[in-house]
């Protein structure tokens, strides 16, 4: 069931998106092109403190139109780990210098298209270094709390992959950790 690369080319070029054509052919013998988005690997980090809370950014996206809490992400620059990027990240986007970053959860969120890889990081701790150099992501920072996420996810209020992922990670072995914290859904 592997589909065959026969060649690729690109149609466009930068420093944020790629888009290539792929020459494929499918197992029943069909072939024809597929258009790739080709993308840098993005760093994603769930920063939780000892109240159980969790640093988000409110922000628009121009895209979608939307207002939405995300958690700090961006691009992994070609000279630093994911790791390293998803600290700097913290730091430029919140003024929060994050504890130590462990892995998480790797994901690919829409494969079928897009070669995008997200690296998620939890990190437990976080000191206050002061306001975010980075201007331009954030209306809000807060701190939340991590039995109001699943609520808010449920009214849309978090929609991008990369929180969705890393929070879905979070709550799930929080649940783990205590499981009678996990019990209590409201409506239940």
């Amino acid at each position: 069931m592997q589909w065959k690369i026969h060649g690729e080319r690109p149609v466009y070029e930068n420093h944020w998106v790629n888009l290539w054509v792929t020459d494929i052919e499918t197992p029943d013998g069909n072939r024809f092109d597929h258009h790739v988005v080709r993308l840098r690997n993005l760093a994603v980090a769930a920063v939780v403190n000892e109240r159980h809370e969790v640093l988000m950014m409110w922000r628009h996206r121009f895209i979608t139109d939307t207002w939405a809490w995300e958690l700090p992400m961006g691009l992994v620059e070609n000279d630093e780990t994911p790791a390293e990027a998803a600290a700097r990240e913290v730091l430029e986007e919140t003024g929060w210098r994050p504890g130590p970053v462990k892995p998480l959860i790797y994901a690919e969120p829409a494969n079928g298209i897009t070669d995008s890889q997200h690296h998620l990081f939890r990190a437990d701790g976080a000191t206050y270094e002061g306001p975010p150099t980075e201007k331009n992501e954030s209306d809000r920072i807060e701190w939340i709390p991590l039995a109001n996420i699943r609520t808010m996810i449920d009214r849309r209020e978090i929609v991008s992959s990369g929180s969705l992922v890393g929070l879905l990670y979070i709550l799930m072995d929080e649940a783990i950790r205590c499981p009678e914290a996990g019990s209590a859904r409201p409506g239940s």
